[in-house]
């Protein structure tokens, strides 16, 4: 059986090629991309001042959730 080689994205970015004039499917893959690349979630995350206390007391709580997720995994 033939093997199909995988086509490499060499674009760079969060770019998406139409193939065969199917911009439905770009469409729903660029959006796929968005929302794993966290892009809107950093959009949202800096729409608006945050405050240097507040944002180690972030990073601090963040910090405090993985090591307790990591002991319940051990």
């Amino acid at each position: 059986m033939k093997q199909r080689k995988k086509r490499r994205n060499n674009l760079p970015g969060l770019a998406v090629s139409v193939r065969d004039n199917n911009v439905e499917k770009a469409l729903s893959i660029f959006k796929q991309k968005v929302k794993n690349s966290g892009l809107m979630l950093e959009i949202k995350r800096r729409s608006f001042y945050e405050k240097p206390s507040r944002k180690r007391r972030h990073i601090k709580n963040l910090a405090k959730l993985r090591a307790k997720h990591q002991k319940d995994l051990d």
